[in-house]
């Protein structure tokens, strides 16, 4: 079981450009404090969550600040969570009470209004075109009345999302490795960009109260090159909030 990194560094690169990392070991603009924060308001002891997409956690594994780690660490401090996934990884995720390797497309095996809490980090953009509406429809049938869905995903028209769907799939994942050379590969999957638009969104969930903004955090998904993340920084300083490279989504499900 992975342990409190007590003598975790900031990357250099996030160091260099973003120097109040040296307090707590993250940015001003990091996106696991504003999606994970936000998260953490909507559920407490008594919540039941689903992480829809779960994979292995690797965040609990890489050196990541101990903030961020300890908001997604949502097992102890409700009542359970249940992860599902394509890979299975997720049945040794030690994030969670209980894994299920689910195919993609397939129903959640669980009862209707089973969960408080669904969420789904960096999920949504894997998604086909023929499943979003039931991926949509099946989450907000596992949701109880007035539970919440949380998403974070690449905004279609951000600055990502428009370069992951100008190159082949194949392409991206071979760039995504010279990126990060470090990310492992069970943690790369092809992109689809069916359900990244508030737009799309909204349709996908109807009647249900849905609330999406754009997100701009230190692009770390550029690796680990100083001129693109000031590039990438200066451009995102740059972009309507409409055009921010990622989308967090919040939906509401309506009462019966």
């Amino acid at each position: 079981m992975p342990t409190e990194n007590d003598d975790y560094k900031p990357d250099p690169t996030l160091a260099r450009l973003y120097p109040e990392a040296a307090v707590g070991g993250y940015s001003r603009v990091n996106g696991d404090i504003e999606f994970y924060s936000r998260i953490n308001a909507l559920v407490d002891e008594k919540s039941r969550v689903l992480d829809f997409g779960a994979g292995r956690a690797w965040w609990m594994f890489e050196p990541i600040a101990e903030m961020p780690k300890r908001l997604r660490m949502l097992r102890g401090r409700v009542k359970e969570v249940v992860g599902t996934d394509v890979d299975p990884a997720v049945l040794t995720n030690p994030s969670l009470d209980q894994g299920l390797v689910v195919e993609i497309g397939a129903p959640l095996p669980f009862e209707d209004a089973s969960f408080d809490l669904v969420f789904a980090d960096f999920v949504l953009e894997h998604i086909n075109a023929d499943d979003a509406q039931d991926v949509a429809d099946d989450i907000m049938r596992v949701l109880k009345p007035g539970g919440w869905f949380a998403a974070r995903t690449p905004n279609k028209w951000g600055m990502v999302g428009l370069g992951a769907r100008a190159i082949p799939n194949g392409v991206h994942v071979r760039l995504l490795k010279r990126l990060q050379p470090d990310r492992v590969a069970e943690d790369v999957f092809p992109v689809r960009y069916q359900m990244n638009t508030r737009r799309t969104l909204r349709r996908l969930f109807g009647r249900n109260r849905t609330y999406v903004y754009g997100n701009t955090s230190e692009p770390a998904y550029f690796g680990r090159s100083v001129i693109a993340w000031r590039l990438v920084a200066f451009l995102g300083r740059l972009t309507p909030p409409s055009l921010a490279p990622t989308l967090l989504i919040f939906v509401q499900k309506a009462d019966d």
